[in-house]
């Protein structure tokens, strides 16, 4: 972005920093990014100590105490994945939908020129969250914004994994008009051995290259699961099919890559299986391998499989820039 105005954005709900970085490579440096999570924030200190971390939650968060964030460029966030039994218009409704009509309010005090939000594709696509999408429609009208609504797939933009995720973007006037939905960037999907094949050779595992071959597909797409319950495993029992036939086992998530002693025999079960470790399911999901995630292993891998892969958020970045260093 050398010679290019930088453009201003604030971050909500911005967990392990996958749709801040991206953004970053699109030319946007936030003003603040806001996390209630403290692993979250740590992780996003960890690797951008110039950046703004607020730790709030974003039901809570005053844009007059930080004024900072009046009148940015864009107002982005990745936010928890909306329900569809949740409903606009039940006092008792989700938390999720909470923080989505909160984003709607945040909008309101921050005027930002921009909008973009990142969520499950089913929001964009399935008649079941219509009351959702209309009371989104209905408040970006109030404040003069118009909005488009669609879904990408990670997988086109380089990320080696099968992520559908719901989009909406909305401009301040008429800016819609001009945006330009992002074409694949890539001209075939990566796969996972293709993601991970260095990693699995790294301590001297025999098999590596014979295992790449086999994982010749891009990942499922990986679930963070719920943070009150259970451990780290790549997903539902769907998910899990889908990596043993690649010879992983999805039930948890290793310490380590295979060793030189490791003999994998998929025939035997989860025994003759290797899981995939943190650092791995952090390359799948499109974030660069010198990026830390802090916690434990579980938070690790919660952050991970919550986040937004950094290459989507570059994508959409730069359609979005385009369009307001046009006006």
């Amino acid at each position: 972005m050398s010679g290019t105005k930088r453009l201003r954005s604030l971050d909500v709900c911005s967990g392990a920093g996958g749709l801040a970085l991206g953004l970053e490579g699109a030319g946007f440096d936030p003003v603040a990014l806001l996390d209630h999570r403290d692993v979250a924030c740590r992780t996003l200190r960890a690797n951008r100590p110039g950046w703004n971390v607020l730790q709030t939650d974003l039901l809570d968060f005053d844009p007059s105490e930080h004024t900072q964030t009046y009148d940015v460029d864009l107002l982005s966030a990745g936010l928890p994945r909306v329900k569809a039994t949740a409903t606009v218009n039940r006092r008792d409704s989700e938390a999720e939908l909470e923080v989505l009509r909160a984003t709607m309010l945040l909008l309101h005090g921050v005027q930002p020129r921009a909008l973009l939000v990142e969520n499950v594709p089913d929001l964009v696509t399935k008649p079941v969250y219509e009351a959702i999408r209309s009371y989104v429609a209905e408040e970006l009208a109030h404040l003069g914004y118009r909005h488009r609504w669609f879904v990408v797939n990670a997988a086109d933009h380089g990320v080696p994994q099968i992520r559908r995720q719901g989009v909406l973007v909305a401009f301040k006037g008429d800016g819609i008009d001009s945006f330009v939905l992002p074409e694949p960037t890539v001209a075939r999907h990566m796969t996972v051995g293709e993601a991970l094949l260095n990693s699995m050779s790294a301590r001297g595992w025999p098999d590596a290259q014979k295992w790449a071959a086999q994982a010749d597909v891009p990942a499922p797409t990986l679930v963070g699961g719920s943070w009150e319950r259970g451990g780290a495993d790549l997903g539902p029992t769907g998910s899990k099919r889908a990596w043993a036939r690649m010879g992983v086992d999805g039930a948890t998530v290793a310490d380590t890559v295979p060793d030189a002693d490791f003999r994998w025999n998929p025939g035997l079960g989860r025994p003759g299986m290797m899981p995939l470790t943190v650092a791995q399911a952090a390359l799948l999901q499109g974030f660069p391998a010198d990026w830390l995630i802090e916690g434990r292993k579980t938070a690790m891998y919660r952050q991970i499989g919550h986040a937004s892969p950094p290459p989507v958020g570059r994508v959409l970045g730069t359609a979005i820039a385009a369009v307001l260093r046009a006006r």
